[in-house]
C-alpha cells in the first residue's frame, strides 16, 4: 500500500515538472499562470501550503501579486474570518451579494421605482433574504453534508456526495427560495406562495441540475472546506445576475405592451401617468414572473 502511495505521488510530481518545464517555457498568460500554479503546488509561492494550488494563485493575484504573496491581504483576511466566524462572515457575504445582485441586475434591465431610482424597495429584502435565510440554511446543509462525508475522498463518495446534494439538498433550498421569493413579489396568501413554488420548482430544478455538479465538483478538487458556501454564493450572483436581468426586461417589455400597446417606443413609458414601468402598480396577481429572481439559490 506504501509503495503503491509512493508511486502515486512520483506520478504526481512528474506532472507538475512536466508543466514547470514544458508548458511555462512556452511563455505569454498560459505559461505565467502555468509557472505560479506549479510553483504553488510544490509550497514555493510564499505563504502557501502545496495543497490548494489554484486557490493559492487565485489569493495572490488579488491581494497584490507576488510581491506582496505571504502577507495579510484581503482575501487572506477574509479567508481567516471564515475559520474564525464562519456562518457571521457567509451572513455578511450573502447578504451583500443578494443586495448588489438585485441592484445590478436594475440598472441593467433600466428597471426604475416610482422615483425614478434603481435601488427599490427589493434590495434591502433581497440582501435580508440572503443574510438571514439563504447564509444560515446553505451553512447548516453544508455543514451536514461535508460531516456525512468527512474523510471519504474516494471518486464513489464524490459522486455520491453530488447526488446527494442534488436529490436531497438542492429540494430543499430551492423550496425555501421560491417560498422567499414569493413573499418577496408580494404573495400574501397560502395558495399564492404554493402556485409560486408548483410553478416555478422544476425551472429552478434544472438550473440547478446543471450548474450543481460542476461547481461541487471543483470545490471538491481545488477549495478548502470552509470557502465553500462563499464560493457557491459567487457563482450564484453571477448567474443570478444574469437570470434575474433577463426576466426584469420581459417583464418590462410585457408591461409596455400591454399598456401601450407593440408599435409605441420604450420612452413612452417615462411619460407621465406611465405606472408600469419603473415601479408603479402591476398588473394582475403576482405571478413567477413577478418574482425578484436572483437565480436559483445553488443546491450545495
Amino acid at each position: 500500500m506504501s509503495s503503491l502511495k509512493i508511486e502515486r505521488e512520483s506520478v504526481t510530481e512528474s506532472i507538475k515538472d512536466a508543466v514547470t518545464d514544458h508548458v511555462v517555457n512556452k511563455g505569454g498568460i498560459v505559461g505565467s499562470a502555468a509557472a505560479a500554479v506549479a510553483e504553488a503546488a510544490h509550497g514555493q509561492l510564499p505563504g502557501t501550503s502545496g495543497k490548494h494550488p489554484i486557490s493559492a494563485v487565485v489569493g495572490t493575484a488579488i491581494t497584490g501579486g507576488r510581491k506582496n504573496a505571504g502577507t495579510k491581504g484581503y482575501l487572506a483576511a477574509y479567508l481567516q474570518q471564515l475559520e474564525d466566524h464562519p456562518l457571521r462572515t457567509k451572513m455578511l457575504t450573502a447578504g451583500t451579494l443578494a443586495g448588489s445582485q438585485e441592484l445590478l441586475a436594475s440598472w441593467l434591465a433600466k428597471d426604475r421605482n416610482k422615483h425614478g431610482n434603481y435601488f427599490t424597495s427589493r434590495v434591502p429584502k433581497m440582501a435580508a433574504y440572503g443574510a438571514l435565510v439563504s447564509a444560515p440554511l446553505g451553512h447548516f446543509l453544508i455543514w451536514l453534508l461535508q460531516k456525512i462525508f468527512s474523510g471519504r475522498t474516494s471518486l464513489r463518495a464524490k459522486i455520491i456526495q453530488i447526488l446527494v446534494s442534488n436529490l436531497i439538498i438542492a429540494p430543499i433550498q430551492n423550496t425555501v427560495y421560491l417560498v422567499a421569493m414569493a413573499l418577496i413579489a408580494g404573495a400574501k396568501t397560502f395558495h399564492q406562495v404554493k402556485a409560486t413554488v408548483r410553478v416555478g420548482f422544476w425551472r429552478v430544478m434544472r438550473v440547478s441540475w446543471i450548474t450543481s455538479p460542476i461547481c461541487l465538483a471543483f470545490a471538491q478538487k481545488f477549495l478548502p472546506e470552509h470557502t465553500w458556501v462563499p464560493f457557491f454564493n459567487l457563482v450564484s450572483f453571477i448567474i443570478g445576475t444574469y437570470i434575474n436581468t433577463v426576466t426584469k426586461k420581459k417583464r418590462l417589455a410585457a408591461l409596455r405592451k400591454k399598456h401601450f400597446g407593440d408599435g409605441r417606443d420604450s420612452r413612452d413609458s417615462r411619460a407621465p401617468g406611465g405606472s408600469a414601468v419603473g415601479g408603479g402598480p402591476r398588473p394582475g396577481p403576482v405571478g413567477p414572473e413577478d418574482y425578484p429572481s436572483m437565480g436559483p439559490n445553488p443546491p450545495y
